[in-house]
């Protein structure tokens, strides 16, 4: 239930369970991690997005009621992303929710198709977020904006996403992962080290 596609340089894994709106499994997310981790040594640019309508909902309810919610290969996953040296791209072919987000916040970037939303319901289900979640979106989009979406429950659109810093471009459906490659060109045709100097660079400072 995740493809993945290499091109060179250019890995992209999608989530293939769109009867069920992407939600995921154990099995598909230790699939994600090893993919995630693989890439370090193999790719320059890593895609994560999904098939059909929805990016995911998420833990897949009745795994997450057997353990699912709260499994370290949540952090296995999103660790793997964020470390990842090269370009990392979440290509958001529409809504992202709850646990799928970690990986989407673990990216460098969140392109998104018009229309998709995002929502982390943990409060209303009862469930922490992983560890890592609200740092990052906090660093993305503020304290009381992680709040919102955190202790609020809020869903919040494509156009409230990018004016926040959540999502990075927003872009007709249909071109999504035509303006994915272009984002992503420049790093594919640098050397390896050069890409991951300067994305070090990039990090804020503490």
């Amino acid at each position: 239930m995740i493809n993945l596609d290499k091109d060179d340089g250019f890995w992209a894994a999608t989530i293939n369970r769109p009867d069920k709106a992407n939600s995921l499994t154990e099995e598909m997310l230790v699939e994600l991690a090893r993919i995630a981790e693989a890439a370090h040594e193999e790719a320059r640019v890593l895609v994560i997005s999904g098939e059909g309508k929805v990016f995911s909902a998420g833990a897949d309810l009745e795994a997450a009621r057997a353990g699912l919610a709260t499994s370290a290969v949540w952090e296995r996953l999103s660790s793997a992303i964020a470390g990842f040296p090269g370009l990392s791209i979440a290509a958001l072919n529409g809504t992202v929710a709850g646990g799928a987000m970690g990986m989407v916040l673990a990216c460098d970037l969140r392109i998104a198709a018009r229309g998709a939303k995002a929502f982390y319901p943990v409060m209303k289900l009862g469930f922490l977020p992983q560890p890592s979640d609200p740092g990052r979106l906090t660093r993305l989009v503020g304290p009381s904006r992680a709040k919102m979406i955190l202790m609020g429950g809020q869903k919040v659109t494509d156009q409230e996403a990018l004016s926040w810093g959540l999502f990075d471009r927003i872009v007709p459906g249909e071109e999504l992962m035509a303006n994915v490659r272009d984002v992503a060109a420049d790093t594919l045709g640098a050397d390896a080290v050069h890409a991951a100097t300067i994305k070090g660079m990039c990090r804020p400072a503490p």
